[in-house]
């Protein structure tokens, strides 16, 4: 009988589980244990890896995704350990965490169930390390802001418990699903996860049938562990909403009586269309703010122009009629927005010639137009100055902008990450020249060793106990842990010391291709991919499939008449050309799989094997959408177009 058996649910994570198993392997070392890895039918290499990388792990690869409860309880019933840890793939354990939470558990046979202290990958305090129990109270505290607006109130503050200190063992009601160890005995009383929640709320189910079993759930700050939050499925997105919350709804009607389940369920479902409306409007304004602010000083800028041009040229007041300034001055400013947003302007990295490009553009537009619209033509030489002042006022904007965000005026700012890679000599050198065949902008200042005695030797930027001055003189922006030479209970701690508002981290597992991390707590993790340089990630090539987008949009809608009789389903071909022009979708996407480590694209009318419609192996569909990015190019789309014509009728899946 072994002393622990590990469970790892893997969907699509190839990168992150590679790293978990890294850590685990060395972890195990001191227990005798075994790992499973379910793979939930994963088409990112997953399975190939695990089986290649890490052959002593027993690998359960299901046809189809069962979900976390039920691939969970595949793995335990295979089991025949003392102790069963529920792992998630997205987390670094340290050395002696396994050793440590097994003796915890070998010295409390009280305790039904442990949680460790979780930390983000930035190296913050993850507060769902500890739960109470989401009654209807707390929950209503929870959802209406009260236990963030006092988080260590013991009245308030129950949901994370915030009362409790995050650096002492307590008992808690709540463990997280993402490091739940677990007596087998217990198990064996109380039933495996119960399979009804597909994924979220399993953990609250198993902890609370813990609870009344008699047994305690404990927190264990002892040790801890790194948890990339959200790599499944994004926290702050309205489909996390959904499922979470109906999770909680699904546990309420379980295990509440049917009065506080009913009062449950309406704050549950008030919480949904709150946050789901919040979500929607926080994304809205995300993307669109600095348009509307564009949109203002350009229209600020076209109605003084427009009475100087009354007063000063044409000398009479009230030239022009009322609808010229409510009517046609806002299209000029829409058209000028537009093009600026094919051509870029609207990028993170935006240059100042992407913005000349588009206005310039626009102006052409509307000048050109106008010409077809008497009734309408007012004054070229507003079009023209508009355009000068459009330019000026977005450059101003801009700078303004740059200037409270990061403290200069360099429009589109794109000064290289200033990096460390942490590790031996030669493990950073492999890793520093990989990362200059990338398209990645990192400037590699230098290495640091945690060897004294290398310092010297080969030319290090320092020593590892000197990290924080180093991070101050070299004004790092990001450090790379190589955790082949820096163990992880040394990475953790230092991204605990280390002030890490100014700070990213990530690491490479042993030999691995993979730089990984997140940079924020409410974000999915992210990595760096070292053996694919992807020619679609390129701005240009980007900017370039939009208005190629747009364009083929724009000839199908004139000559639809034409079209419709040689292409199927000539309706939907239709509204696919208003999907493709709203952005909605694009003429031609991935194949219909998932591919988590490819660039996003939207959704596909057709694919690059649009005439095998099914019956690929996943694998082989990974290859082609992987190929597909990797030597994408407007003649490529272009062929693929014109060889699937009569697909484009076909709906965008």
């Amino acid at each position: 009988m072994k002393k622990l058996s590990v469970i790892i649910v893997n969907y699509n994570v190839c990168h992150f589980l590679e790293q978990a198993l890294t850590s685990l392997a060395k972890a195990a070392k001191h227990v005798d244990a075994e790992v499973f890895v379910v793979d939930n039918n994963s088409v990112d290499g997953s399975v190939e890896m695990v089986n290649e990388k890490f052959p002593w792990v027993k690998l359960i690869a299901n046809k189809h995704n069962q979900g976390f409860s039920k691939a969970n309880n595949q793995a335990i019933r295979e089991s025949n350990a003392e102790y069963i840890l529920l792992l998630n793939p997205d987390t670094v354990v340290e050395e002696d965490t396994l050793s440590k939470c097994c003796q915890f558990m070998d010295e409390h046979p009280d305790a039904g169930g442990l949680g460790v202290k979780m930390l983000d990958g930035k190296g913050k305090f993850l507060p769902e390390s500890k739960r109470g129990l989401p009654s209807p109270w707390v929950a209503f505290y929870k959802i209406f802001g009260f236990a963030k607006l006092f988080p260590k109130s013991r009245k308030f503050g129950r949901y994370h418990l915030g009362f409790l200190s995050p650096d002492e063992i307590n008992p808690i009601d709540v463990l997280s699903g993402a490091y739940m160890m677990l007596r087998s005995s217990v198990l064996e009383k109380i039933g495996l996860l119960d399979e009804d929640y597909f994924m979220y709320g399993e953990d609250i189910d198993l902890s609370y049938r813990i609870l009344k079993s008699g047994h305690k759930n404990y927190y264990y700050p002892e040790t801890r562990i790194i948890h990339y939050k959200g790599e499944s499925t994004k926290r702050t997105s309205i489909n996390y909403v959904f499922i979470f919350y109906k999770a909680m709804i699904i546990f309420a009607q379980k295990h509440f009586s049917t009065k506080n389940a009913g009062i449950f369920a309406v704050l549950i479902n008030t919480a949904i269309y709150l946050r789901a409306g919040m979500a929607l409007m926080t994304r809205f304004v995300q993307q669109t703010w600095l348009f509307f602010a564009d949109a203002f000083v350009m229209y600020a800028g076209m109605y003084a122009l427009v009475n100087f041009w009354e007063r000063f040229i044409k000398s009479e007041n009230d030239f022009y009629p009322p609808e010229f300034l409510h009517y046609i001055v806002p299209v000029y400013v829409l058209v000028w927005g537009l093009t600026v947003f094919m051509y870029g302007g609207y990028k993170p990295l935006a240059k100042f010639y992407h913005i000349l490009a588009g206005i310039v553009i626009g102006t052409f537009v509307i000048a050109a137009f106008s010409n077809f619209f008497d009734a309408y033509r007012f004054s070229k030489g507003i079009i023209i100055f508009g355009g000068l002042w459009s330019i000026l006022a977005l450059l101003l904007v801009r700078i303004l902008v740059q200037f409270i965000q990061h403290g200069n005026v360099k429009i589109g700012d794109g000064r290289k990450k200033r990096v460390a890679i942490i590790g031996s000599y030669d493990e950073s050198k492999r890793i520093d020249e990989l990362l200059k065949d990338t398209h990645y902008k990192l400037n590699v200042l230098g290495y640091i060793t945690s060897n004294k005695n290398d310092v010297t030797q080969k030319g290090y930027l320092g020593y590892l106990e000197e990290l924080e001055k180093l991070v101050q003189l070299y004004r790092l922006d990001e450090i790379i842990f190589c955790s082949k030479d820096v163990p992880a209970h040394r990475i953790i701690e230092w991204m605990t010391r280390v002030d890490n508002r100014a700070v990213d981290f990530k690491i490479v597992p042993d030999e691995s291709n993979f730089i990984i991390g997140s940079n924020s707590s409410n974000k999915r993790g992210d990595f760096y991919s070292l053996n694919i340089e992807l020619n679609i990630l390129s701005e240009r090539q980007i900017r370039n499939k939009r208005l190629f987008d747009i364009s083929l949009s724009m000839i199908f809608l004139v000559s639809y008449p034409v079209m419709a009789w040689f292409i199927d389903h000539p309706q939907q071909f239709f509204r696919n050309i208003l999907l493709v022009l709203g952005g909605e979708c694009t003429w031609v996407g991935y194949t219909d799989v998932v591919s988590p480590n490819l660039p996003k694209l939207k959704r596909g009318i057709i694919h690059p094997v649009i005439h095998l419609q099914s019956g690929l192996p996943s694998q082989t569909v990974y290859k082609l959408n992987l190929s597909y990015a990797r030597e994408y190019s407007l003649f490529r789309d272009c062929v693929l177009v014109f060889r699937g014509l009569k697909y484009l009728g076909g709906s965008s899946y």
